[in-house]
């Protein structure tokens, strides 16, 4: 099975658009273009598990679905929808791809700040819709990369500065070096099976404990 086959998507839309021939003539074109993208993801291989409306149950139900990628589906009411969207997905990102007919192109730099990986305006051709879906897949996977790396290194940082905290407080109150200090906590993780940052940290709550 390809990369495309085994991609789950989920297209979040307007409930309203209907073919229906008394239909608003707007409405109508939104939905033929809405029907033409369905039948470009599938025929590109993609499996569309749900068509699903922006409402308060969205969260829940993207979360029970676990899909791979969000498309966002929508002409005018995009923005309202894209921020149901991020707010769906803000505990556990998603990438999210928004199709539209609004030519308005003032906020793409807002929606690709909101976490969309990209932003398709109308008049895509359909052969062009997989190279959109990978490159965006790769875009947010390298974006998510760079976001558990910095975290790491954020965690590294606070790491260290429990540490040094924990070092002064026993060079202080047994009269230790630096290295000795760090020597007794180091034992003491070993001893213990913890990452020396827990161990730092326990002796700071006991000491702020007993004042």
């Amino acid at each position: 099975m390809n990369e495309a086959r085994s991609m789950r998507l989920v297209i979040v839309a307007p409930e309203n658009l209907t073919a229906d021939p008394e239909a608003d003539e707007s409405v109508r074109a939104e939905a033929e273009r809405s029907r033409m993208l369905r039948i470009a993801l599938l025929e590109s291989g993609f499996n569309i598990v749900a068509t699903l409306p922006a409402d308060v149950f969205l969260p829940e139900r993207i979360a029970q679905i676990q899909p791979d990628m969000i498309v966002v589906d929508a002409e005018s009411q995009g923005r309202d929808i894209l921020e149901h969207v991020v707010m769906a997905t803000r505990h556990e990102r998603r990438p999210i791809v928004l199709f539209s007919d609004d030519e308005d192109t003032s906020h793409v730099r807002a929606a690709i700040a909101a976490g969309v990986s990209a932003y398709v305006v109308a008049g895509l051709p359909a052969d062009s819709i997989k190279p959109v879906i990978d490159v965006a897949m790769a875009r947010f996977e390298h974006e998510e990369g760079l976001r558990r790396e910095l975290a790491d290194v954020r965690g590294q940082l606070e790491d260290r500065k429990v540490v040094d905290r924990a070092k002064s407080v026993l060079m202080n109150q047994h009269g230790l070096s630096e290295q000795d200090a760090y020597s007794r906590l180091r034992k003491a993780a070993m001893d213990k099976g913890l990452k020396l940052a827990e161990v730092a940290q326990r002796l700071l709550d006991v000491t702020d404990m007993l004042g």
